[in-house]
């Protein structure tokens, strides 16, 4: 009846008992009606609840480059026509790289058009 997000701190308790359905993030082949009634059970998609969670992970991390680096993660997951948008699991392994081979915040904040695909992007 309720769970602890280890990230966050947070405990969720269910008012009433829940019906539980695990899908992934993705509505591949999810039935119109079932998709509709699906609800996030946490939203993961916030800043601030990312940041938290990269916290817990990486706790000495540099605040500019944690603020960069979730910029160019949420522009990513806003990019129109990708098929999978990236996940937590990627955030975290892309920072794990960025952090092992020490990149420089402001790598992140390049505007030169022939530079903007993120360093090691595709690494995950």
């Amino acid at each position: 009846m309720e769970f602890h997000v280890y990230e966050t701190g947070e405990t969720i308790k269910a008012e009433r008992r829940p019906i539980v359905v695990i899908t992934p993030t993705t509505r591949r082949s999810c039935p119109t009606r079932s998709c509709a009634a699906a609800l996030p059970l946490h939203p993961l998609s916030r800043p601030e609840t990312m940041q938290a969670i990269v916290a817990a992970h990486y706790p000495g991390i540099k605040p500019r480059l944690l603020g960069d680096a979730l910029r160019a993660f949420f522009a990513m997951r806003e990019t129109p026509g990708l098929k999978k948008k990236p996940s937590t699991s990627e955030l975290l392994d892309w920072l794990k790289l960025l952090l092992s081979d020490d990149v420089a915040a402001e790598t992140l904040r390049e505007q030169d058009p022939r530079k903007l695909i993120p360093p090691l992007h595709g690494a995950c």
